[in-house]
């Protein structure tokens, strides 16, 4: 789960959601920011191990592919590797700071965004694995670099993004957003604008998939916006012995919380065996947690939101005009129970797909949780995460692209006008629209940013890796530029 606070990824500096080297500072990431240790004595738990351990190899679930539904994956973007069908995945808008690049644009010079893509909708004939919603479409929205920067207000213009282009492909409108991230910032829940934007995405249509962090059982609070109650906040299993459809139990690196939202649900999340991104930061990082030749394995709440996520595709397949408070109650409530033997936690539900299959005849209730007024700051959302330029923290009620108040943009997101062509809040930063002669090839177009970096007298030119070309399936030899964008990657996530 990416969060800003520690992880695998490195975005110019916030999320914090586990797997992958930080940049020069850190401060701040994604889901727990993408941070990773190296477990080269886990045997790798496949996909299709997984998909037994969830209940979706049998009965109602086994015929589901997630046909017809589409998922976002605001993440690092994707790489063209093999194993990621070119049919079933699009590139949305690349908000990351490596946009500016095009020799990076839309990839995924991390390797973790290729990892979750793998999970949800995979189809890698080298080693067989295949992804447990294999024909869900999915849109990748890149807001993380190689190195795991990401301000909150990157991953907020993403979520906007998506609401307002959740119908664009008639075909496969996103029902099913996945945040392997979470934030360092601990807000209060009714002014958030992270979590206000989540839930304008909820009341939108959209299942928002959370990770609940890494930072272990004995932490207090979710990462946010897990913490939010309108979103599936979820947090990892781990198995024990050489067989690892049994002797589920709860992964000691997940987040649970003392007070307010707790897990929803759990999922396999501990070596999980997913694409490869040849070349990629991690890949470089942790060569021990190859698996053959286009595998990886990776641990975190980042691997079981995506295994949520791609549970979540498979219900509205079946279920395509089920709200997201239904597929919500359904997971939960059809889920296996797991004791946990914490205290505080009676025990928590493990994902069963079948169970919630089972479940989806069954009335929901309305849910009265508070909502937020999305009219906080976004520097508490930022909390301790923060995207560094040189030397220059990005702090205060400020976005990427220049200063911003959070009610201003508040008003905006409630009515779905945040976004308008390429322009979010004024601030020309992506392309107007689609490009592609066939949806299977369709592409957000770039743009430059023509705006002016926080750090006083400052020029921003480039962020990303100028000496690095992708070519083929391996980055070239090629080193950072003198000055990079440094942030916390994404913690919460190992990469063993």
């Amino acid at each position: 789960m990416l969060a800003l606070t520690a992880g695998a990824l490195a975005l110019p500096v916030a999320l914090t959601a586990g797997a992958a080297a930080t940049p020069a500072a850190a401060t701040g990431g994604w889901s727990s920011s993408w941070a990773s240790t190296a477990d080269t004595s886990s045997p790798a738990t496949t996909l299709a191990q997984v998909r037994t351990i969830i209940g979706a190899d049998t009965g109602a679930a086994a015929a589901l592919t997630g046909k017809g539904v589409g998922v976002a994956l605001i993440d690092t973007g994707v790489a063209p590797v093999p194993g990621l069908p070119a049919a079933q995945v699009v590139n949305g808008p690349d908000l990351s700071f490596e946009s500016q690049a095009a020799n990076l644009r839309y990839l995924d010079t991390y390797g973790h965004g290729t990892h979750m893509a793998g999970i949800i909708v995979g189809d890698d004939t080298a080693s067989g694995t295949k992804g447990l919603a294999p024909q869900a479409k999915l849109t990748s929205i890149k807001i993380g670099t190689a190195r795991g920067a990401v301000d909150v207000t990157q991953m907020i213009a993403a979520v906007d993004w998506v609401v307002k282009h959740r119908n664009d492909d008639p075909a496969n409108p996103i029902r099913v957003i996945n945040l392997s991230y979470g934030s360092g910032g601990n807000p209060p829940n009714w002014t958030d604008p992270l979590q206000f934007a989540v839930e304008k995405a909820w009341q939108a249509g959209i299942v928002v998939v959370a990770a609940a962090g890494n930072n272990g059982n004995g932490t207090t609070k979710l990462t946010n916006p897990a913490m939010d109650e309108w979103v599936l906040a979820v947090g990892a299993t781990t198995t024990n012995g050489t067989d690892a459809t049994k002797d589920d139990t709860l992964a000691t690196f997940t987040n649970l919380s003392t007070g307010g939202n707790q897990v929803d649900l759990l999922a396999p999340g501990t070596s999980i065996a997913s694409l490869r991104d040849p070349g990629s930061n991690i890949d470089n990082t942790y060569p021990s947690a190859r698996v053959g030749t286009t595998l990886f394995k990776g641990s975190g709440t980042s691997q079981a939101t995506a295994v949520v996520s791609a549970a979540a595709a498979l219900v509205l397949q079946s279920k395509p005009s089920a709200t997201p408070d239904q597929v919500k109650e359904w997971l939960i409530k059809g889920g296996t129970f797991l004791p946990t033997g914490k205290a505080g936690t009676m025990g928590l539900l493990e994902l069963n797909v079948n169970g919630a299959l089972a479940r989806t005849g069954t009335a929901v209730a309305k849910p009265t949780w508070n909502t937020s007024s999305g009219n906080g700051t976004f520097e508490l959302s930022r909390g301790t995460s923060h995207v560094v330029l040189d030397n220059t923290p990005l702090s205060g009620e400020r976005s990427v692209w220049g200063a911003l108040a959070a009610p201003q943009w508040a008003a905006k997101a409630a009515t779905q006008s945040s976004w308008s062509g390429g322009t979010w809040m004024g601030f020309k930063i992506a392309g107007d629209g689609w490009t592609g002669t066939s949806w299977a090839s369709k592409t957000w177009a770039p743009a430059t940013w023509a705006v002016t970096p926080w750090a006083t007298g400052a020029t921003w030119t480039d962020p990303a890796w100028t000496g690095r070309t992708w070519s083929g399936r391996t980055w070239s030899a090629g080193t950072w530029s003198g000055r990079t964008w440094s942030s916390d990657d994404w913690s919460a996530t190992s990469w063993s």
